[in-house]
């Protein structure tokens, strides 16, 4: 049995990962200062004897190297998330999105283990090509604007984990996720299918940002777990970065306004200028759809749960 160590495990993809990664028979431990994750997410796992929490923070350099020292492979999903959170906390997930990776890459090649680390669609900034592709120019906003922090820091990451695999020979593996949905994830930070769901299920109105146009993929949590085992266990997937996300895109109005059709709800859709949803001078992206080309030349990535499902699947789970 491999040993996996999963920063961020009580998150929402971090717990279903580790959830996926027990099935396949690996000893699972999680690290995790439930900032943002919940014991609710994991409380499944624990009568697992193969699984073990921690209650700790990747700012903690001596307990993540003690934890990456026991293990075989670091999937490192610790990170700051959501745009409002971002824009709430901006010192803390600067420092969090920097120094937290810096320590688990530090301990990994300490030890030489395997990292497999989540990164962003966010990464692409304002790019709003047809399809975004790994190697695609990043464009980005001004420093005035905290939403482009986010993105340095994650790009900050993977230069760093490249520089690592590069200079040192540290098998890396870089995920681009793109908007992954599912079970157990919250609204409260941002994201905006859990965020539409409860609300249209409380009949309460739907709070689109902008002008709803914004075209976004929305990928099913289990298919984006998938894909990052896969990748990971994959010998020549080291020192590459993959995006990993959904082909299905649709607007933002359309998502609030099939979400209100498959709930039966009674709930009104409300524009809400960017400046008053976040901050003074937010900037927002028209496009983001990924090329998931490379992901499937590798290990035969490919999307199972298509857009309703997904959103049928986070229904009863609010429902339940």
């Amino acid at each position: 049995m491999a040993n996996a160590l999963v920063t961020g495990g009580a998150g929402f993809i971090g717990s279903h990962l580790s959830e996926a990664l027990l099935k396949r028979g690996y000893r699972v431990a999680v690290l995790d200062d439930l900032s943002t994750g919940s014991r609710e997410n994991i409380d499944h796992l624990q009568r697992d004897p193969s699984f073990e929490f921690y209650l700790g923070t990747v700012m903690d350099y001596e307990a993540v190297d003690k934890l990456v020292s026991r293990s075989d492979i670091v999937f490192h999903m610790a990170a700051a998330v959501g745009v409002k959170y971002i824009i709430d906390n901006p010192l803390a997930s600067l420092r969090i999105n920097t120094k937290g990776t810096e320590n688990v890459l530090e301990a990994a090649n300490r030890y030489k283990r395997k990292v497999a680390l989540a990164s962003t669609s966010e990464i692409y900034g304002k790019n709003e090509k047809e399809r975004l592709s790994e190697d695609d120019d990043r464009i980005l906003g001004s420093t005035t604007i905290s939403r482009w922090g986010y993105a340095c820091t994650k790009a900050f990451d993977e230069f760093l984990a490249l520089a690592y695999w590069r200079e040192k020979k540290l098998p890396v593996v870089v995920l681009r996720f793109f908007n992954t949905c599912g079970p157990r994830q919250s609204g409260e930070y941002g994201m905006v299918v859990p965020r539409f769901v409860k609300a249209a299920l409380m009949g309460h109105p739907l709070r689109v940002f902008g002008d709803g146009k914004q075209i976004r993929c929305f990928s099913f949590v289990d298919d984006i777990v998938e894909g990052t085992i896969s990748l990971s266990e994959h010998a020549a997937a080291v020192g590459e970065i993959f995006n990993l996300g959904s082909m299905e895109p649709v607007t933002i109005e359309q998502l609030a306004q099939k979400i209100i059709a498959m709930t039966n709800s009674p709930s009104d859709i409300n524009y809400i200028p960017y400046e008053q949803a976040y901050e003074k001078g937010f900037e927002d992206l028209h496009r983001r759809v990924p090329d998931i080309g490379k992901a499937k030349r590798f290990v035969g990535f490919e999307p199972k749960t298509s857009l309703d499902e997904l959103l049928r699947k986070v229904i009863e789970y609010f429902e339940s």
